[in-house]
């Protein structure tokens, strides 16, 4: 018996990306399930690694014409380059029958061959070289020892099979791309610092500018000043030697 078609529309449809480093914290990637039916539609969401995953919500039900968004969560462990493709999820649906609020478990008894499924795989992004999946790492590094063959072919054979050489320099990569981070971060925060000089020097500049042109407006005022006050002297002087000359004139006559 044929199984039915999946009535839910998944996005992404075949795969759900992870972007590393994956040691040290947890990474989210996002599925959207859309109803386009005029029947509500029940889900459940299964995972071929359940204990390195967590989503919510798992399972549910979705309205007609609407959508739920599932955040599925990968929790930090030590990235292997030997796990590629092997985590899977699965979306299981179903349409919702009248009675259907009356059974909690209406997936109990249930007949595997009425269910709708879909899988996704799991893509592991490295974050040093931006490919997918640890495939494109273990392709880069035989790409790397299959050019040197004809250097050292000893050293080649060696790289091919020690997997130990593979873990190591991956932790190596890790390292690396923690180190580019950390220096990023130091960039954008010492181009920060710079713009900060600058805004100081500039309000500087713009005080000294302002405090000689207070100094310069002093000056002229007081320029002004001294010349009314020397014009104020020589006026009275003058008014004095009339006065002084008038009266010896009028003792003479």
């Amino acid at each position: 018996m044929v199984k039915p078609e999946q009535i839910l529309i998944i996005e992404p449809r075949n795969e759900l990306r992870f972007r590393g480093p994956f040691t040290e914290r947890t990474v989210t990637s996002y599925m959207k399930l859309t109803n386009p039916s005029n029947d509500k539609v029940h889900f459940k969401i299964k995972t071929t690694a359940p204990r390195r995953y967590c989503v919510r919500p798992n399972s549910g039900t979705i309205l007609p014409k609407r959508t739920s968004q599932i955040a599925v969560t990968l929790q930090p462990f030590d990235f292997d380059p030997a796990e590629k493709n092997k985590h899977k999820f699965m979306v299981q649906s179903l349409v919702a029958q009248d009675d259907d609020d009356e059974n909690p478990d209406i997936w109990k008894g249930m007949d595997p061959e009425q269910l709708m499924e879909s899988k996704l795989k799991c893509v592991f992004e490295n974050p040093v070289t931006k490919t997918t999946t640890s495939e494109t790492i273990t392709t880069t590094t035989k790409s790397e020892v299959n050019s040197n063959d004809d250097k050292n072919k000893g050293v080649s054979d060696a790289v091919k099979s020690s997997p130990k050489i593979h873990g190591d320099a991956e932790e190596k990569l890790n390292k690396a791309a923690q180190e580019v981070h950390q220096l990023r971060e130091e960039g954008s925060a010492l181009r920060q610092e710079n713009l900060q000089l600058k805004e100081d020097l500039l309000q500087l500049r713009n005080v000294l500018l302002a405090g000689e042109a207070n100094i310069s407006s002093a000056k002229t005022l007081t320029s002004h000043n001294n010349s009314e006050s020397s014009l104020n002297v020589t006026t009275i002087l003058v008014a004095v030697v009339m006065v002084i000359l008038g009266y010896v004139l009028a003792k003479m006559i």
